[in-house]
């Protein structure tokens, strides 16, 4: 169990606790060891019968009988149930017969959303949040949201700016609450490889049948190295002896598993001049550099590396804003066919743009806002702020609606 999570307040306990109040079922999805776990054993400590299946009997009474297992529960948190999804439906049956809130509450470490039968079983009776690892918020205790505090017009101010080396220890730590417990990087890369290694041997068979098991981890290495890169699944494919389809398909069960995700370009309208390709993230910088075995040493000395490293991290910490954010925000990524480009676009629901430029610099150049000038026109009144975070200590206006601001105003501290 994921008991280095008990140490940090989650900031979806407040929707997590408003959903139970008025859904009969809710699901906590994320990618293992997030502290979906803690979670759960935290609400079910409050009259809710607590099943994991994880429990190779539980399991096996949940695949054998899956009607007569969810019969026999009035109110329960079942905990891992991407391994028996057959309990859906018999959930789907429980919760028709009695639609009390708040009757079922489920963790899944698989993206089970991405199942048509699960989508269509569950329709209007399931809300799922979803738990990433920790946010630098979640660890330091801030408690601004970064994307509802821009949109509002207003950067986060700070008191004491991590930069250069702590900085690097940061992005390189991660959020897993494990991670983030051990003192040392030699000891957090160890619990990182063990993670990924127990992920790939375990858990792509609930998800998957996928016959090159043994090859899945060149594979994920191999995609670490493109990060925040667009990805082309061809050359992927020539370099490993994949197909283009096999290429997509691995890929879709590692962003099942929370892994990484394919970021979409942002465009006014589908006939403008972008590139369609979307980039490829992953969603942890700590396991992202274990798999391509950045230390802090050479963090520091190639500064190209830190880049992509960074910029999966600034990724994943407002990925996790999102999820927690009052407003509803989706993450772009711009670049068009004249190379401008822009790392993330953050739209809201009224349309309404954040472009964000991610630097592992001390200071910004000119040529830095090439690319948020150009949304910035392309977009007129629809942008709002650009902003380029920087490895840096001050908040300035940088041009017309563009700033610069240290990477450290994601957790406001």
């Amino acid at each position: 169990m994921d008991s280095a999570s008990f140490l940090y307040p989650r900031a979806i306990e407040t929707q997590l606790a408003e959903a139970l109040l008025d859904t009969p079922v809710v699901m906590i999805a994320g990618p293992r060891q997030s502290g979906k776990t803690t979670l759960a054993r935290k609400i079910a400590a409050h009259g809710m019968r607590y099943l994991t299946l994880d429990d190779e009997l539980t399991l096996l009474a949940a695949k054998e009988d899956p009607s007569g297992m969810i019969r026999a529960l009035d109110r329960a948190v079942i905990d891992e149930i991407q391994r028996a999804p057959q309990l859906l439906l018999a959930i789907k049956k429980s919760v028709d017969e009695d639609r009390r809130p708040g009757r079922f509450l489920l963790t899944g470490s698989a993206n089970l959303m991405t199942l048509p039968s699960v989508t269509d079983s569950l329709a209007g009776r399931m809300e799922t949040l979803t738990l990433l690892p920790l946010s630098q918020s979640e660890i330091n205790g801030g408690a601004s949201n970064w994307l509802d505090s821009v949109f509002a017009g207003q950067l986060p101010e700070i008191s004491h700016a991590k930069i250069g080396a702590e900085l690097i220890e940061i992005i390189l730590r991660g959020g897993y609450p494990e991670a983030v417990s051990r003192t040392t990087p030699r000891r957090r890369t160890t619990w990182a490889r063990q993670y990924i290694d127990a992920l790939i041997k375990r858990d792509v068979r609930d998800i998957a049948s996928i016959d090159k098991l043994d090859q899945l981890p060149r594979f994920l290495r191999a995609l670490a190295q493109v990060s925040g890169q667009m990805c082309n699944y061809t050359q992927l494919g020539g370099q490993l002896g994949f197909d283009h389809k096999t290429i997509a398909r691995y890929i879709g069960v590692f962003e099942q598993m929370y892994l990484l995700k394919r970021v979409d370009t942002w465009a006014k309208n589908r006939l403008s001049r972008v590139l369609k390709t979307p980039k490829l993230h992953f969603l942890d910088a700590g396991l992202l550099t274990t798999l391509t075995e950045l230390s802090p040493i050479a963090a520091e000395k190639d500064r190209n590396r830190l880049g992509n490293a960074l910029e999966t991290f600034v990724y994943s910490e407002l990925l996790k804003h999102a999820t927690n954010a009052t407003a509803d925000y989706q993450l772009f990524h711009y670049r068009d066919l004249d190379q401008f480009e822009v790392d993330l676009v953050i739209e809201n629901a009224n349309g309404q743009l954040i472009g964000v430029e991610v630097k592992a610099a001390a200071s910004i150049k000119e040529s830095d806002l090439r690319g948020l000038k150009r949304l910035s026109s392309l977009a007129g009144e629809q942008f709002k702020l650009g902003v380029v975070l920087y490895d840096g200590t001050e908040t300035l206006p940088i041009g017309d609606r563009l700033w610069a601001a240290p990477i450290s105003t994601l957790w406001g501290k």
